[in-house]
């Protein structure tokens, strides 16, 4: 079993910058990827970033694009989601999620196999 913790989300006003944090615990020996997904009300889960824990290799979507970026630490086995020019838009439960059985970036919350609790991110306007 793995186990994810996230820390980082909280209040900001648009324009602002938050950091999100994640970190795997457990049997963490077959990571490969690390995503992060935000899910706002009653609205479906969508897809922000993903990132290969080996060769830091990353995958965006368009909405954040050039304001998002994601990184990783693989040796504490954690994965960063950078925040700039927050818009109210971007307000949702932020969750991470991790696959432990392929290289392949993708889109889709079903190649994940763990996910973490979420964290609220809150823009105001």
């Amino acid at each position: 079993q793995v186990q994810l913790v996230e820390s980082g989300g909280g209040l900001v006003q648009a324009g602002g910058s938050l950091r999100l944090s994640c970190a795997a615990s457990g049997r963490t020996s077959s990571i490969y990827t690390m995503g992060w997904f935000r899910q706002a009300p009653g609205k479906e889960r969508e897809f922000i970033a993903a990132i290969n824990l080996s060769g830091g290799r990353t995958l965006y979507a368009d909405s954040v694009k050039g304001r998002f970026t994601i990184s990783r630490d693989s040796a504490k086995k954690s994965v960063y989601l950078q925040m700039n020019s927050l818009e109210p838009q971007d307000t949702a439960v932020y969750y991470c999620a991790l696959d432990t059985a392929t290289l392949t970036l993708t889109r889709s919350s079903s190649q994940y196999d763990y996910w973490g609790q979420g964290t609220q991110v809150t823009v105001s306007s």
